[in-house]
Order: structure tokens, then C-alpha cells, then sequence
């Protein structure tokens, strides 16, 4: 059985491409700091390519997922923080890189910032996960 419900009330508006609530109601709750374009040798990955950086954004969420026993159907919640200076038309490259890994029937919960800058000037985005296991 589930410990965790991802839903839309029928009294907000249908979202695209992410749900409204997660409900917990049981299990151990893991927080996964912002992940960024970092490979494990500590390099930073795909300088000025958004895709690159979001596919290494998305193995290193996997990573931290498979460390506490858990995969991307844990995930309950999604924060995302995104640099200006990305083109708009990219956030479709986030979601079709995110959706191989989410089920898009039923995504997490999920919130998208634009920022005028991250840490490091190089990195273009950072991505945070709340999982149950």
C-alpha cells in the first residue's frame, strides 16, 4: 500500500505537468539538498548547455535516491530553480528530461523559480527533491 497520495483537489485549478498536493501518511521522509550539473568527480558538467546540466541534475537525484533505497516513485516534491538567463523555451527540455524519470500521469508536486543566478555563475540549474520511503 502507498504511504504517500499525489493528487489534484477538484477545487483548484488542473495543473500541467505537476500535482497540487502530496499527502503523507506514512514512511521516512528524505530531503535531497539542490542538485546541480556536478559529476561525481566533482567537474562541472555541460558549461552553458541547459540540457546537459539538467540530465546531470536528473542522474544525481537517482544517485541520491538509490543511496536511501528509493527511486524517482518515491518522489513527493520537486524544487526547481532556474537561472534568467536560460531561454524560456528550455523549460520544455526540463520537462521531457524530468518525465523520463516521474510518472506524468500522476507527477509530484513541484515548484519552478526563475533566480537571477545560482552559486556558481556556470551553473544553470539546481533541483531539490522530497522523497518517502
Amino acid at each position: 500500500m502507498p504511504n504517500f497520495r499525489i493528487f489534484n483537489p477538484p477545487t483548484i485549478h488542473r495543473p500541467a505537468g505537476y500535482s497540487h498536493v502530496a499527502e503523507i501518511s506514512s514512511g521516512k521522509i528524505v530531503y535531497i539538498a539542490g542538485q546541480v550539473a556536478i559529476d561525481p568527480a566533482g567537474a562541472v558538467v555541460g558549461a552553458g548547455d541547459f540540457r546537459a546540466q539538467v540530465e546531470q541534475v536528473f542522474a544525481n537525484l537517482k544517485a541520491a535516491l538509490t543511496s536511501v533505497g528509493a527511486d524517482f516513485s518515491s518522489v513527493v516534491k520537486f524544487n526547481c530553480y532556474c537561472v534568467e538567463s536560460v531561454d524560456p523555451k528550455e523549460i520544455a527540455t526540463f520537462r521531457e528530461i524530468r518525465d523520463q524519470h516521474v510518472n506524468t500521469a500522476n507527477p509530484p508536486a513541484s515548484t519552478f523559480v526563475v533566480v537571477s543566478r545560482l552559486v556558481r555563475p556556470e551553473w544553470l540549474i539546481e533541483v531539490e527533491a522530497v522523497a518517502v520511503v
